[in-house]
């Protein structure tokens, strides 16, 4: 018989990251890379050492912040980890 294994839920991932880099891309044409400092209930995250990314008709542009504030609501995919688009 197999032991079953635990089930994981999403935020006890993202505290995981704490401290990690991660990759967020946004339900904009916005991604963003940095540390994760920390979060809450609705996943707003608080990033340091940032680059944001935004896709333009000119292409991509890259901006360095020293620390943002992220909405939760407008986070669709997290990448621990992740170092943005340049990875691709």
């Amino acid at each position: 018989m197999s032991e079953s294994v635990p089930p994981v839920l999403p935020l006890e991932l993202v505290d995981k990251c704490i401290g990690s880099q991660i990759w967020v891309l946004m339900k904009t044409d916005k991604e963003f890379t940095g540390v994760l400092r920390g979060f809450d209930q609705f996943v707003n995250m608080v990033l340091e050492d940032v680059s944001e990314y935004e896709w333009t008709s000119e292409g991509l542009i890259r901006k360095h912040l020293d620390q943002i504030l992220l909405n939760g609501n407008n986070i669709c995919v997290l990448v621990p980890g992740g170092s943005g688009p340049e990875e691709i």
